[in-house]
């Protein structure tokens, strides 16, 4: 069952109640802006000292946000590729599964599952 974020609080300690506002789906927006001003904040504060790097790409403004951006796109994109490669059918362990389990065709009837 997933988890659904309760109302009533008052049985949390402060800092529960304080990051069960994390929780909320109409607080995802906000938190998102919020990343993004902090993120283009970063960024413009790049200009405003000079940059001393051992190569002479690290002393260009912006370098290091640019880098992290695309290194990690870079890296999401190797993860699903390699996804591709490495993935499984869901029955591959067949029997041998640990969470393998059989269920009563009448029970599955009654669920709404009749296709599993």
């Amino acid at each position: 069952m997933a988890h659904i974020p309760s109302d009533k609080n008052e049985k949390l300690p402060f800092l529960g109640r304080l990051l069960s506002w994390f929780t909320l789906p109409q607080n995802s927006k906000f938190i998102i802006g919020a990343l993004a001003i902090v993120c283009i904040g970063l960024f413009l504060a790049d200009f405003t000292y000079k940059k001393y790097g051992h190569f002479e790409v690290e002393t260009y403004k912006g370098f290091y946000g640019a880098y992290g951006f695309v290194m990690f796109t870079a890296l999401i994109l190797l993860a699903k590729t390699l996804r591709y490669f490495i993935q499984q059918p869901e029955d591959y362990y067949g029997d041998k599964a640990i969470d393998r389990e059989e269920y009563p065709e009448d029970q599955l009837e009654k669920l709404g599952h009749e296709d599993v």
